[in-house]
């Protein structure tokens, strides 16, 4: 086999150009990788505990009674941040779309900013360095806004759990907000609307001279309101991220975010009747 691999080699010049160029990235890659993992771990425990600059973090030290909200944009994080109970709820804004990890070399995704921020405010490390007992938060939450580039930006965020800390989803601890999509008023009545058809309802029932609000965005509310529909306990809805089929998951997220285009653009076609797309 050597032997006659070493002459098709000779014979072809460019394709062992090509074999010789792959190999050498793949060996790059790999030390990078590696370099990145060993300075994580040669950190000084001073070091290791130092949070993200914008992490605006709770009071209370108990990981159980602590929830983190994964913010989109430093607009709604001041919001949010103005209108949470700083006691158990921590206030993290990351800017724009983080990094696709389902595309990215582990090194890669270790240079990232965003996501360097989210693996040091969790505390619990990723891949075969994850420890749970380290987590500083029970509920991870991803608050991002009611159009399509926030459900893009929340399936960056559960891509990257899914791949390199799936034991967060696997052991519940991953949640989605969901932020109201429309304020129906008229004169000093309000109500917060999470559908279309609720939304139809009470404009009925409010009956003439009402004004309707469409959310497009976390940062066309203000604290209270943020407070109010969001992110108060009494009141909010939060849904739970759960892994019902590993292995259905991992083919979803491999078709959704991966290099292969074909299958993609099938899956929208077939359930594009269903998504909820702006105009």
């Amino acid at each position: 086999v050597g032997e006659g691999l070493g002459t098709y080699l000779e014979e072809h010049p460019r394709e062992a150009k090509e074999l010789i160029l792959k190999t050498i990235t793949a060996q790059r890659a790999r030390e990078a990788a590696r370099a990145a993992r060993e300075t994580a771990r040669r950190k000084s425990a001073l070091e290791s505990t130092t949070l993200p600059g914008k992490l605006a973090d709770c009071t209370d030290k108990d990981p159980k009674a602590c929830e983190i909200y994964l913010v989109e944009g430093d607009s709604a994080g001041g919001s949010a941040k103005q209108g949470r109970d700083r006691r158990f709820q921590a206030i993290l804004p990351l800017r724009g779309k983080i990094l696709n990890v389902e595309k990215a070399r582990l090194h890669k995704v270790l240079e990232n900013e965003e996501i360097k921020a989210m693996i040091t405010a969790f505390g619990c490390g990723i891949n075969a360095d994850y420890d749970e007992s380290k987590l500083r938060y029970d509920r991870i939450i991803c608050m991002t806004d009611a159009d399509v580039d926030g459900s893009h930006i929340a399936t960056l965020m559960l891509t990257f759990f899914f791949r390199k800390m799936k034991e967060l989803i696997e052991n519940g601890h991953v949640y989605i907000a969901t932020p109201p999509l429309y304020l129906v008023k008229k004169g000093k009545q309000e109500r917060y609307c999470w559908t279309e058809k609720e939304r139809d309802e009470i404009s009925a029932e409010f009956g003439k001279g009402v004004h309707i609000q469409r959310y497009k965005g976390l940062g066309e509310m203000n604290a209270h309101q943020l407070w109010e529909t969001t992110m108060n306990p009494d009141t909010r809805i939060l849904r739970q991220v759960n892994i019902e089929n590993a292995a259905e998951a991992d083919r979803i997220f491999s078709m959704l975010m991966g290099d292969e285009v074909p299958p993609r653009r099938e899956f929208i076609e077939r359930n594009a009747h269903y998504a909820n797309i702006d105009a």
